[in-house]
Formats: C-alpha cells, structure tokens, sequence
C-alpha cells in the first residue's frame, strides 16, 4: 500500500500550555495566549486533560476551534464530575451536555474518552454497558480507559473487549511501564515518583473499535524509552496498515521533555511505515516570529 485515503496518524501531548516550551516547541518568549495557536501548527492532536478539572464555558470552545487548522484534533476527557461519582448512567445527561457544548470544534472534535477511577470495577458493567448504548458513537467516536485491576483478567476482560467491540467503542491503551520499570526509573526521582500515582497496570495492546487512544507515560531520558518505543512502532505500524485510526499522546514525569519525545516517536514510525504524513513541525524551516509583542 502506497497511499491511505484517510488521516490514520495522530500525536500530541496532555496539554498545549506549559511556559517551559518557550525556546523549544515555541519560539522564545511566545505569550501564553499563543500556545495554542503554536501547538497546533506543530503536532496534530491534544489530549485535552484540562476538561476533567474543569469545564469550559462555550466561547472558550469557539475560541479553541478558531485558533487551530484544520485537521488537528482535540481528544477531551470527560469532566470528573462524570466519570469518578460512582456509576455513569445517573451523569448521562451531563455528558450529553457537555458533548453538546463541544460542538464548536466541528472536524477538529476527535473521539473523546471516559478515564474511569480504580474503584470502578467490574461489577458497575452493566452500567457502562446502558452509558455506551446511550452515547451518540456514530457521530462522537468514544474511547474507556479503565483502572481496577480485575477489568485485566478473565472474564472480565473479555467481556469488557466484546461490550467495547460490539459498540465501536475504543478501549484506551495506557503505557506506565517506562516510569515503573526498576532498571529505567531511577530511585528517588521526586518527579518520576509523582507520575507514578498513574496506576501500574498491565498493558494490553488490543484494538476494540475503528480507532484506538494510546497513553504513554514516558521516562524523562529518551534514551530509556527505546525498547517500549520501538515496540509501539511495531504496533501501530501493524494497526495502521490495518486501516485503524491512531491517536498517541506522550506524557512525562518532566513536562518539558513530552513534545521531544513525540517527535522522536514520529520519526521512528515513519522509518518503519513511509506513509504516515509528517508532523507540521517539520515544515517549519525556521521558529516564526513571536505572535504577540504587546
């Protein structure tokens, strides 16, 4: 195959403001209103984790829409307020809400997803069953991400694969190994050891749906990241050539270092898979010009 018909390739970081940036993703002494704006013009996608603290009022999202090109996506997660009170389906219509206020975004609303807490486990299935039903999926792919231990052993894991499969819903792919790994962690790290409060589970590479979110929690020296990296170029390459729409975001103990390793990610797959489209970042000959001066 030497063409793809359809955007298949997807990379960004949790977020699209962090001062740090300024000098490396940014061009030095970029304002805080532009990041955005500059983000977007140098990976393809967000995560979006800033929507479960705190929910956006409609002309933010106008503003967010406007601020992007086309093409480029936003993955949001659903507010806590969803989410982490216990079952779904008494917040459906709040999620309804929120999805409504969404809108704004148009093309550049990618599928969302649910992170739910550790202690909803398999006994709340049923639950999560009657929220996946009653979400519009055809017009608002979305994505589960779960966290109690059980939901990664049999049955439940199968079961939870078969519900996600039959509704075209994604199953969030969560990567913690690099900042647990006892050789690449480094003891003591103050920071590595606050991103590990992100919950050591098995990773499970299965792709439930036309599309799959992947959530790699990176070690701070690229270095230490090669084998988990290279491992995921195999995988996404696989599921690419598969037609299966991929959304990668990087997250790091060291916010500074996430776009890095995105990009390193990038050029690792496209030496494996020619066909993914570059990043814009590469088109940039030079940093622009600082967007704000006053």
């Amino acid at each position: 195959m030497t063409s793809r018909q359809f955007h298949p390739f997807f990379i960004g970081c949790a977020v699209w403001a962090y001062k740090d940036w300024a000098g490396d993703l940014f061009p030095a002494g970029s304002r805080p209103k532009d990041f955005l704006n500059l983000y977007s013009r140098r990976l393809t996608a967000v995560e979006g984790n800033a929507t479960f603290y705190s929910i956006p009022d409609a002309s933010t999202v106008s503003r967010w829409a406007e601020e992007t090109p086309e093409g480029f996506k936003f993955c949001l997660k659903l507010p806590r307020t969803i989410t982490h009170q216990g079952p779904l389906c008494p917040h459906l219509t709040a999620a309804l809400e929120f999805l409504d206020l969404m809108q704004p975004l148009g093309n550049r609303l990618g599928p969302l997803f649910a992170q739910l807490p550790p202690s909803y486990s398999p006994a709340f299935l049923d639950d999560l069953r009657t929220f996946l039903t009653s979400w519009p999926r055809k017009s608002t792919p979305i994505a589960v991400e779960v966290r109690h231990p059980n939901w990664f052993t049999e049955p439940h894991s199968t079961q939870l694969n078969t519900l996600l499969e039959n509704l075209g819903v994604g199953r969030v792919l969560l990567d913690t190994r690099p900042i647990y790994d006892a050789q690449a962690a480094g003891a003591g790290d103050p920071q590595i050891l606050s991103e590990r409060r992100k919950p050591k589970l098995p990773l499970y590479p299965v792709v439930t749906a036309p599309f799959s979110l992947i959530r790699y929690i990176s070690h701070p020296e690229l270095a230490l990241n090669s084998s988990y990296l290279a491992e995921w170029v195999s995988l996404v390459s696989r599921w690419l050539k598969q037609e299966t729409q991929i959304y990668f975001f990087v997250h790091c103990p060291v916010e500074a270092k996430s776009p890095t390793i995105a990009r390193h990610f990038q050029q690792m797959l496209e030496k494996e898979d020619p066909v993914t489209p570059p990043l814009p970042w590469e088109k940039l000959t030079k940093p622009p010009e600082q967007l704000s001066l006053f």
